[in-house]
């Protein structure tokens, strides 16, 4: 339990008349909703003892759990959402899918820089520099693709297969296709 003041508490402390004791006085003065039983049990002989006070506190409407204020200050800030029935689907037309461009190492380099950016950076800062490293000294098809897949193992692991697989795919669509050899 996280203790704060009530209304009543902070009327209390105010000055005037006084109705608590000193060691309750100090209790509601600590009572900040961020400390624990834990906190207050040193102002008492044992923890017990303090359970005791601080829940005689909150019977007389002089303090009250933060955590519970908080939980029902929430439940009452989100509206029930209403269902709405649906009419037809909403057809979204992307340009990521429908890549039409030049193949190319360029931007297949830059695609990866971006995956780099947003998958790794935050995450795993330390892989993230490793792979931008790796992306600047990458001059053929052999090295772009043992590149990304080091990045798809790792996006594999945190994101999924479904996320790594659909990555794989767009890589494949960037890249130039592999030169033939007679």
């Amino acid at each position: 339990m996280f203790p704060t003041k009530t209304d009543k508490a902070r009327d209390e402390l105010q000055g005037g008349q006084r109705t608590l004791n000193q060691r309750e006085r100090a209790l509601l003065l600590m009572a900040d909703g961020r400390r624990s039983l834990t906190d207050f049990s040193p102002l008492f002989a044992n923890r017990t003892e303090a359970e005791q006070a601080i829940q005689a506190l909150v019977s007389k409407g002089y303090l009250q759990d933060a955590q519970a204020v908080a939980a029902a200050a929430a439940a009452a800030a989100v509206p029930t959402p209403m269902p709405v029935p649906a009419a037809d689907p909403i057809r979204i037309a992307t340009s990521a899918d429908t890549f039409d461009g030049k193949r190319s190492l360029a931007t297949t380099r830059m695609f990866l820089f971006d995956i780099c950016e947003r998958m790794f950076v935050r995450r795993d800062p330390k892989f993230a520099l490793q792979m931008r490293d790796a992306l600047r000294e990458a001059r053929d098809r052999e090295a772009m693709l043992t590149i990304a897949a080091l990045m798809l193992s790792e996006i594999e692991k945190t994101a999924g297969a479904e996320r790594a697989e659909s990555l794989r795919e767009r890589i494949e669509r960037l890249l130039p296709p592999a030169e033939v050899v007679h």
